[in-house]
């Protein structure tokens, strides 16, 4: 399978893909598009910010577990440290995954990040620093995201490969154990 080109299949969850793209093509097409109808730049902030925080809020807690099987947070444990807490659907799950939907996942999310990465670009080039604040709370809710996404399919990979050692151990171990036992 060629990882450019999506898979043939259909989309097994449409409405979640629409949504999933919806809110990051929201604010970024906002973004390029407002100087053009306003000239109040808070507005263009708010707006803005408020499409890539509830595309924040949806990729990390609804597409996420519907087009990858996955979810993550932070919490903050008593000691006042950071820790990645992450949940995954079983391996069996995880393989049933529609690819198409997982590819349009993974593509928008770096697709986006890299669109803002150029728009940042762009407004350094013109010396716009309160767009680059704009820039900057976007493509930090992006990397957010794709950050806390990618640790976790490591851990849902790493839980498998636990799973599958400890299973095939047990199993050594009770062969062993009857093979003893017999004699």
């Amino acid at each position: 399978m060629d990882p450019i080109q999506p898979p043939a299949e259909n989309y097994a969850n449409p409405k979640t893909c629409f949504f999933h793209v919806l809110f990051k093509a929201g604010a970024l097409a906002f973004y390029i598009l407002s100087t053009l109808f306003f000239n109040s730049f808070v507005i263009i902030f708010v707006v803005t910010v408020l499409l890539a925080a509830l595309d924040f809020w949806v990729v990390k807690n609804v597409s996420g577990r519907i087009l990858v099987g996955l979810r993550w947070w932070n919490e903050i444990n008593d000691l006042g440290e950071s820790v990645w807490k992450f949940e995954s659907l079983d391996q069996e799950s995880l393989a049933r995954m529609n690819k198409k939907d997982s590819w349009l996942f993974w593509w928008t999310l770096y697709l986006a990040a890299a669109a803002w990465i150029v728009l940042g670009i762009f407004s350094l080039i013109r010396f716009e620093p309160d767009y680059c604040l704009i820039v900057g709370v976007c493509l930090t809710l992006g990397i957010a995201n794709i950050v806390g996404f990618t640790k976790c399919r490591k851990d849902a990979k790493k839980q498998f490969q636990q799973f599958a050692t400890q299973t095939i151990a047990s199993r050594v171990s009770s062969t062993i154990q009857s093979a003893f036992s017999v004699v």
